[in-house]
């Protein structure tokens, strides 16, 4: 199967942050669906910035150690794109044509082109598509993860 999802750091840092529950258990839920089916897939900034995010920015952060091994097992179980000069040139098309901030444009990028229809984040507006790539955010009441898979 061909993968149709590229997650954003947010959905992989609720997975570890217990601050909120719900988000926790929808992120784990939707994570464990796109590896299990192949759907998904990761990019080296979302590693990167997760990194970040989960050692340093969440109220139980996890040690250096922890936070090595969930990156060893994406890498292993999910496939990851690189961040390319053909991305960085084309997220600085998506900040000056649609005003997307940086590390976004680079996201949605990233997804155009590897031809990833579907980008999973809660930092777009849902529902609104760019040149072929579609933003969904998974924590809306109406979010169906299955629809999908």
């Amino acid at each position: 199967m061909i993968a149709r999802m590229l997650v954003d750091t947010n959905v992989l840092v609720y997975a570890y942050d217990p601050t909120d529950p719900e988000k926790q258990e929808r992120a784990f839920t939707v994570l464990d669906g796109l590896a299990t089916s192949g759907q998904g897939v990761l990019s080296a900034q979302v590693l990167a910035e997760f990194i970040v995010v989960v050692t340093k920015k969440i109220v139980k952060p996890l040690d250096f150690k922890e936070a090595r091994k969930r990156v060893e097992n994406y890498l292993s179980s999910w496939t990851v794109l690189d961040t390319t000069g053909f991305v960085v040139l084309e997220a600085m098309r998506g900040v000056h044509e649609y005003r997307f901030a940086y590390w976004d444009a680079q996201i949605w990028a990233t997804a155009k082109l590897a031809q990833i229809p579907y980008i999973l984040s809660e930092d777009f507006a849902s529902g609104s598509t760019v040149e072929g790539v579609n933003f969904v955010n998974p924590f809306t009441a109406d979010f169906d993860h299955t629809q999908f898979i």
